[in-house]
């Protein structure tokens, strides 16, 4: 550990190296063997107990550039670095301050936000930390993930106490679900709404779950997915519509007088379900984009403006939801068992990408346990 005139509290005794995946380069990440980090005064230290793996992930391991067919293209993700950005752990190291400045103890069990702001720039300053301009985010550039067994969290971390009961891949999904609720929160879901959620992945199912929290007339789910389907009404979807054999815009249309949804939520990563989205919406219609695409999307602007006027919203991360997130998978009333599909030992992590890359593997959510 640290000299202790450096102000560090250790748990039980560490080891002094850990395993960690470290990216190299496109489609070259390598298991390795690495120093076990030592916190400052300010930094605390985890031993990571589950890292979730998303479609950023994948996208980073193949390429931005290479993922999007466009070498002008920067890459993601900084050679050097540990993926890893939806994590959970355990406290067993910090500073002699960072115990009292986040009112935690050893042992606490916390998770992280993705981004890491920098507190001065003119979105921190105004209070939209989640769009900090220099952008460094844990997993991606300017701090190392949690695909490793311990993971220092840094002083300009945003830290939260997870529940201990719960599974840690469970834990680990606060962050895709705080996600799911940001892009909830920006449709300003009404009473009287006709919501749409196109697809049931893991982020699709956090907003089939918060969008039924906000008490419209109906959320409907569309996917390909009849497995996916059946989770999406699990998690509160009213009704499914599986868009390979039904026709996803008719059936809207039907159920609304020939007028068309309210609210569309894209979360399905398919260019087509931008154009599907525009037309299922009605005049005035709310159209909510959360999705990682691996392919630009097309659509007619004309729709947007001159058709419809229609408020279109990006969403990104998922700032102030991770409460509510907590509390959700606190209370039991998401399948996650069923959500949190696979896990993998830290050394099948090419397993992990692959599967999660793979839309015919069938999984929800991937997990990494350590």
């Amino acid at each position: 550990m640290t000299n202790p005139a450096e102000g560090t509290q250790p748990g039980a005794a560490l080891p002094s190296t850990m395993r960690a995946v470290v990216c190299h380069g496109p489609e070259d990440y390598r298991l390795e063997e690495l120093a076990v980090p030592q916190p400052r005064q300010d930094e605390l230290l985890i031993r990571v107990e589950a890292v979730g793996v998303c479609a950023s992930d994948v996208k980073c391991y193949h390429g931005a550039a290479k993922f999007w067919g466009d070498e002008n293209r920067p890459s993601w993700a900084q050679k050097g670095i540990i993926p890893g950005h939806e994590f959970v752990g355990i406290v067993v190291a910090a500073g002699q301050h960072a115990l009292a400045q986040r009112n935690i103890a050893l042992g606490t069990r916390i998770v992280c936000e993705q981004i890491v702001p920098c507190g001065e720039c003119r979105y921190c300053r105004r209070g939209q930390y989640w769009m900090c301009a220099p952008h460094e985010m844990f997993g991606f550039r300017g701090f190392d993930g949690a695909m490793a067994e311990y993971l220092l969290v840094p002083s300009r971390a945003r830290v939260h106490q997870a529940p201990s009961h719960i599974p840690a891949q469970h834990a680990a999904f606060a962050e895709p679900l705080s996600c799911a609720l940001h892009a909830v929160e920006r449709a300003d879901i009404k009473f009287e709404d006709i919501v749409v959620v196109a697809g049931c992945g893991p982020i699709g199912l956090g907003m089939i779950a918060g969008a039924r929290s906000k008490s419209p007339a109906m959320v409907v789910a569309l996917d390909l997915s009849d497995e996916k389907l059946a989770l999406a009404k699990k998690c509160g979807a009213d009704l499914t519509v599986n868009i390979g054999r039904e026709d996803a815009i008719q059936t809207i249309k039907d159920l609304t007088d020939g007028y068309g949804a309210d609210v569309y939520l894209e979360a399905t990563g398919h260019p087509s379900a931008v154009a599907q989205g525009l037309n299922i919406l009605r005049k005035l219609g709310t159209y909510v984009e959360y999705s990682v695409f691996g392919t630009e999307a097309t659509v007619d602007w004309s729709i947007i403006g001159d058709d419809k006027e229609l408020n279109v919203l990006g969403a990104h991360l998922g700032p102030h939801c991770w409460p509510a997130a907590l509390r959700l998978l606190e209370s039991g009333a998401l399948p996650m068992d069923e959500i949190c599909s696979d896990q993998f030992p830290l050394e099948r992590f090419l397993d992990a990408i692959n599967l999660v890359g793979n839309p015919a593997g069938g999984s929800v959510k991937v997990s990494i346990l350590l």
